[in-house]
């Protein structure tokens, strides 16, 4: 089931807000936790409902080594190591085998010359998610730094539907705490302003500029060999923010959601295209999963503990290690890899940007506007990576953009952008020429760009959700956003990120 389809908005959101907060006011907190956790599996089952099997059987694992974890360990440090380890190969053992047993026997039959079939292991939605949750949980209560729950507290808190399948990255302590708050189960006014604002909000990122985008995109790269510079040019600047408002768009409205039930998820996206160098964007983008990353990846390896250049490599594991998390491909492995060049030469501090903080002085200063076009730019090259099927796809859009070639093909990619709102210009221009129809083709396109740029520049979603100077002129604004998002419901499209 999606945020943006008919039934989650008109029959499974009424519901669980209903069945909760019901529940609540007449006493029954346990039923009500029991049905949230319903709920949630209802919405992840819906998808598909093997994947039910997979998401109860990991929290049933994971459960099973909290519950036995003081047990075993009593204070053993030796036991503590080998538990965390068990925790995880455990997890990590069935994260790899759905997400990369067939992009492991493909390298296994390059560099061997064998033929062992693949297993077309069908993918769990979420499963990135899910596992990195719970594994944050059982290494910390490994480690004696997290209480054992109840079942379904825990289940209300792997479950809860709305980050379960594209995140936030949430952690234990600042999820539990809210669900066991009893005021929390009690109906908030504001909270539930700023919960439908958050998810107005997100919905007409997703609706309206990244559904939109993606059609001229999708096209585009089915023929990566026969784009030429200009359409390659404008074709990126489109997935850069079909990719933003794609993922950023879920995360308001999961955060919006959540809100709805008086709970606060951590901000996930802090406005990451004004960053000024690729560090600062990675503090700004997809903040939980770098956090992640940090706690359990970085400061294992030794952080910066054991000098620069080691410092320096261990940033350079963790972006190779995030590449591979978004895929089992090549491609994306070699996207974390230069976005990890990127970042250690932020942290070499040759070049630096006025108004930046840095461990220490920079041999040479740029101004901050500088900064920002070039993080843009740079981040922009290192999609050519994420997007491409394949890397020489991925070397010759490259290629493209700075070998200037043109063949025509802009305008047939174009003529994808299939908004409702430009029918009936694009009706009248192809009534008067083929050449007009290619002006208005263009000139949607550079409109939508321009919208999308003036969108990221502006306050973001957490800004704007909790501002209310103008209730009733921003609930008229929002009422008039969420019924123009609800027409547009022409075609129920998936998110971004259930494919990582």
């Amino acid at each position: 089931m999606l945020f943006n389809s008919y039934i989650f908005i008109c029959i499974l959101l009424p519901v669980a807000l209903l069945g909760w907060y019901g529940l609540n006011y007449f006493g029954h907190t346990k039923l009500a936790g029991v049905f949230l956790t319903g709920i949630s599996l209802w919405f992840y089952a819906y998808f598909k409902l093997s994947y039910l099997f997979v998401i109860v059987g990991s929290i049933a694992l994971n459960f099973c080594i909290s519950f036995f974890a003081d047990r075993i360990i009593s204070g053993d440090e030796t036991r503590k190591k080998i538990m965390i380890a068990v925790s995880v190969i455990c997890n990590l053992g069935i994260f790899i085998y759905f997400k990369y047993t067939d992009f492991i026997i493909q390298n296994i039959n390059a560099i061997a010359g064998s033929d062992i079939a693949l297993r077309n292991i069908i993918l769990p939605l979420g499963i990135s998610f899910f596992t990195f949750q719970q594994l944050s949980y059982v290494i910390d209560r490994c480690k004696g730094e997290a209480p054992h729950y109840d079942l379904i507290t825990y289940m209300t808190f792997v479950t809860f539907f709305p980050q379960l399948i594209a995140g936030p990255i949430v952690t234990y302590d600042e999820m539990i705490p809210q669900f066991k708050y009893m005021p929390n189960r009690q109906i908030d006014r504001e909270n539930m302003r700023i919960g439908i604002r958050y998810f107005v909000i997100g919905f007409a990122k997703k609706v309206l500029l990244a559904d939109i985008l993606a059609g001229p995109v999708n096209y585009a790269f089915f023929m990566p060999k026969d784009l030429d510079t200009v359409t390659v040019i404008i074709v990126m600047l489109m997935y850069m923010f079909e990719l933003y408002f794609d993922f950023s768009g879920y995360c308001d409205m999961a955060s919006g959601i959540a809100k709805m039930f008086n709970i606060d998820l951590p901000i996930n996206f802090n406005s990451p295209y004004i960053s000024s160098n690729v560090k600062e964007l990675w503090q700004r983008w997809h903040i939980t999963l770098s956090r992640f990353f940090t706690k359990y990846v970085y400061i294992p390896l030794g952080g910066s503990r054991r000098g620069y250049p080691r410092m320096l490599v261990n940033v350079f594991i963790v972006f190779v290690l995030s590449g591979l998390w978004h895929g089992a491909a090549w491609n994306y492995v070699l996207w974390g890899a230069v976005n990890g060049i990127l970042v250690v030469w932020d942290n070499l501090c040759i070049v630096g940007v006025r108004g930046c903080e840095y461990k220490k002085e920079c041999r040479l200063y740029i101004p901050k506007k500088a900064g920002q076009v070039l993080t843009f730019i740079f981040f922009l090259l290192s999609l050519c990576f994420f997007r491409s099927s394949t890397i020489p796809d991925a070397l010759h859009i490259l290629r493209s953009i700075f070998v200037f070639n043109w063949n025509g093909k802009l305008f047939e990619i174009l003529s994808y952008l299939k908004a409702p709102e430009f029918y009936i210009l694009k009706e009248a221009a192809g009534m008067i020429s083929d050449k007009a129809l290619n002006i208005v083709y263009l000139g949607c396109s550079l409109l939508m760009l321009i919208i999308s740029f003036i969108i990221i520049v502006k306050p973001n979603s957490h800004e704007i959700a909790y501002k209310n100077d103008h209730p009733i002129r921003d609930a008229i604004l929002m009422g008039a956003v969420f019924s123009w998002c609800f027409i547009s419901l022409n075609q129920v499209s998936t998110f971004l990120y259930f494919n990582f």
